[in-house]
């Protein structure tokens, strides 16, 4: 979170860029003080500060100070362990753990909450109008698709998962306002998935991504004010095979569904113990009863 705002120091204002300083020269104070008490140090308004809390990516005040106290108090660093081939099981349960661990915990602390509010928002509203929503990936965001496709048809809304390129572009043609895409990609470089999610665009339906901050299909998404939900992360997808990526999307699309599912609200509950009763009948074998007192014997 830190080494991020550094860098975005010289595309703030002046004043903003002020706060910017006093945040990183002592992080733990700046979680703690009152907005009045930063202003002054910082030899700015209030408002000023609210502002590049918000410049920066966050709600607010309160919700920047909340991910602040998580960054500065774990001391979450992402340090990528990555497996050598004379690692031993242990070895590799411990590096893999600690970078799937690590990498959600980092992005615990980073995840913007409005561009969730927005996506669930839009999500549910699609589910509540009976309007479609899709999820687009190809490779291996196309299992992750897949995942979101099966977590969502169980809340009653009209869903389908698109792993095809030519089927996307057939299927983000037919869509419309109110419908939803949701565009999963680890790179952002897709051309397919970028094509079906400017198709969507056009149509009027909402595009949701799921990707890299910077790559061409954020700033395909930013720039028609779609909804873009960034998931970066050390992996690099170009030589290794997507581990920590591929959880982060899961991750992201759970957040989703559980957004979505207590939106549409108490509805759901007797259509979601229908379905465990139904699916009950599909075990072909009973849990296994206790042992009787004569059977101990």
């Amino acid at each position: 979170m830190l080494d991020r705002i550094r860098a975005s120091i010289p595309a703030l204002p002046p004043a903003e860029q002020r706060v910017a300083r006093l945040l990183l020269t002592d992080p733990r104070s700046f979680a703690t003080l009152p907005v009045g008490e930063l202003a002054d140090r910082s030899h700015v308004s209030k408002p000023t500060v609210v502002r590049f809390c918000r410049s920066v990516g966050y709600d607010g005040l309160a919700d920047f100070k909340l991910k602040l106290a998580g960054t500065v108090n774990e001391g979450v660093p992402f340090v990528h362990r990555s497996v050598d081939e004379d690692d031993k099981p242990a070895d590799l349960i411990v590096k893999v753990i600690d970078n799937a661990v690590a990498a959600m915990l980092k992005y615990r602390n980073n995840a913007a909450s409005h561009a969730f509010e927005q996506a669930i928002a839009a999500l549910a509203e699609a589910g509540q109008q009976r309007k479609r929503i899709e999820f687009y990936g190809v490779g291996n965001s196309g299992i992750v698709a897949q995942d979101a496709q099966h977590k969502f048809f169980r809340l009653g809304v009209n869903t389908i998962a698109c792993s095809d390129g030519h089927v996307q572009v057939m299927s983000a043609t037919m869509l419309g306002p109110g419908d939803c895409a949701v565009v999963i990609s680890n790179s952002g470089r897709s051309r397919d998935l970028i094509d079906a999610a400017d198709i969507a665009r056009r149509k009027g339906a909402t595009v949701i991504v799921i990707t890299a901050s910077g790559s061409p299909l954020a700033q395909l998404a930013q720039s028609h004010n779609q909804i873009v939900l960034a998931a970066d992360h050390p992996e690099d997808y170009d030589r290794y095979s997507p581990m920590v990526s591929r959880l982060l999307h899961l991750l992201i699309v759970d957040i989703l569904s559980t957004g979505v599912a207590l939106r549409l609200g108490p509805k759901l509950r007797p259509m979601m113990q229908e379905i465990k009763r139904n699916l009950r009948v599909k075990r072909y074998a009973a849990p296994a009863a206790a042992p009787g007192p004569d059977e101990r014997a």
